[in-house]
């Protein structure tokens, strides 16, 4: 470059090269920066170009931040002010607070005080009243010495003295007076006693009814006795295998009897010679299912039967089996009173009673109702129906004071409680009652349930029924353990055992009877 400039004149040398450059690079900066501010001049003239725009809005941005910040400040100082008043106003809560503790302080410290004068004062009198009653002490003592030795007797010889002198003046208008009161207060007694039992009696009478051992069923011909008999006597003997009752078929026109000392026997084999009879179709296969449905509608019937008990005496809190077990009773008697009958009346009897006395009539009540329950089933288990009448409401969770009041009712339990009492009082009204039992019958179903006991004791038995008024025991055998020449041995030692340990009249005949069936079926 320089070297052209030369060749064509416009420098001669090299500082006159520099200095161009110099002064060429300088007029470059001048015009730039005259040029910026020219531009930025002009831009500043129209209001329409990018640079005011933005120019405008930076001036508004700073304008608004200058009023938050404003803004800001204010209420900052605002809120200061607010926590600054508002600490004021706790500090003289607090200054005020403790005022009133310190004036109570005060208070309390002077009431201290006064109590704390008042008890040395009380003190200093206590000491001055316990000296003076000393005083007066050894001033009687010093008084009944002088006294005793003016009189020449002592204080006891002269007590018992007087009681003698007294006694001796007094002795047969006092023996009088007490023998008088003890004979009202007797027939006081005894009048009150007898008022409350004639009220509970009359405020529940029960009919009493009296279970026989026979059902009668009516017959629609003579012509069906022969169907009940059957051929060669089959349905009848099958009858009386599968109900363990006695089928009396006799002269009688149009009437068949039922005979059996257990009630639930007998009103199953009534329900199911009944539906027989409409039925027509008698013979041996028919006889075992009538039977079976006859056996769960008893079921439902004795659960019915409990279930109106506890509806009638209002208790409903007893479990479904406890129930079930209490409907079992409308079919157990006591010398021949119905069971269930009897523990009605009980129950009523023994809340009249507690009502009366005062006495907790749920428990009395609830007792009354439960009292013979160990009846429902103490021919399957041995012991009394007292202590399986325990072990039932025990396993049920009966309340405790139920138990204590039923289990006394015999005396084979003392009285725990006045319910106790009660119970027993209303058991014995109820058996008591003229007409309400009768021995010889208990006796009778007694015999017979010992003759079946004596023939189920024996392995290899399946089932006994004793009929004919105790007159025959009818024994079934499990043909799989007792073979043919064992029943002859097996009906022997029954026999004997029998004549051992019962009292009977007359004889009583062993009618063991071992049968194998065999089924199979045609597919």
């Amino acid at each position: 470059m320089t070297l052209y400039l030369k060749r064509w004149g416009f420098i001669k040398d090299m500082d006159q090269f520099i200095l161009l450059l110099l002064t060429a690079v300088i007029c470059l900066i001048i015009g730039s920066v005259l040029g910026y501010y020219t531009r930025q001049s002009l831009a500043k003239k129209r209001e329409g170009t990018i640079e005011a725009k933005i120019e405008k809005k930076i001036s508004e941005a700073k304008r608004e931040s200058q009023e938050i910040l404003s803004r800001a400040h204010q209420k900052s100082e605002q809120i200061i002010a607010q926590t600054q008043k508002e600490i004021d106003e706790g500090r003289k809560r607090i200054l005020h607070g403790e005022e009133i503790l310190f004036k109570r302080e005060q208070s309390l410290e002077k009431k201290i005080s006064i109590f704390e004068t008042r008890e040395r004062d009380f003190s200093q009198k206590l000491r001055r009243l316990k000296i003076a009653k000393e005083e007066i002490e050894r001033t009687r003592l010093d008084l009944v010495k002088k006294t005793e030795k003016l009189a020449g007797f002592s204080e006891k010889e002269a007590k018992e003295e007087l009681f003698k002198e007294a006694e001796k003046n007094y002795q047969k208008e006092l023996l009088e007076r007490l023998k008088k009161l003890q004979e009202e207060g007797e027939k006081r007694i005894k009048g009150k006693a007898l008022e409350i039992l004639s009220l509970a009696i009359e405020k529940y009478a029960l009919p009493q009814t009296h279970d026989i051992t026979t059902t009668v069923v009516n017959l629609p011909s003579e012509e069906i006795k022969g169907r009940i008999i059957g051929k060669e006597g089959r349905n009848i003997k099958a009858f009386e295998k599968v109900t363990g009752v006695e089928l009396i078929v006799d002269e009688t026109p149009e009437v068949v009897t039922i005979s059996a000392f257990n009630h639930i026997r007998r009103q199953i084999a009534k329900m199911a010679l009944e539906r027989l009879i409409d039925d027509s179709r008698i013979q041996p296969s028919r006889i075992e299912e009538e039977v079976e449905k006859a056996k769960k509608e008893i079921e439902n019937q004795i659960e019915e039967f409990g279930t109106n008990a506890v509806y009638e005496t209002e208790i409903v809190d007893l479990p479904l089996k406890l129930v079930k077990l209490l409907g079992r009773l409308y079919f157990r008697t006591s010398y021949g009173q119905n069971v269930l009958c009897h523990s009605l009346e009980v129950s009523f009897l023994a809340t009249a009673l507690a009502e009366e006395l005062g006495a907790n009539v749920k428990i009395a009540k609830k007792a009354g109702l439960l009292h013979d329950i160990g009846k429902s089933i103490d021919r399957e288990i041995e012991g009394s129906h007292v202590e399986i009448g325990i072990k039932i409401l025990e396993r049920f969770e009966i309340e405790e004071e139920v138990i204590k009041a039923m289990k006394a009712h015999h005396e084979d339990y003392e009285a725990e409680s006045l319910e106790a009492i009660l119970v027993k009082v209303a058991d014995q009204i109820s058996g008591a009652r003229p007409g309400a039992r009768k021995d010889t019958i208990e006796n009778y179903l007694k015999r017979l349930e010992e003759l079946e006991e004596i023939a189920l004791s024996f392995p290899g038995v399946e089932k006994a029924y004793a009929i004919q008024a105790g007159r025959e025991l009818r024994v079934f055998v499990k043909p799989e353990k007792v073979g043919d020449l064992e029943s002859y041995k097996l009906a022997k030692d029954i026999a004997n055992r029998i004549h051992q340990e019962l009292t009977y009249p007359g004889e009583i005949k062993i009618n063991l009877i071992r049968e194998t069936r065999v089924i199979e079926y045609a597919r």
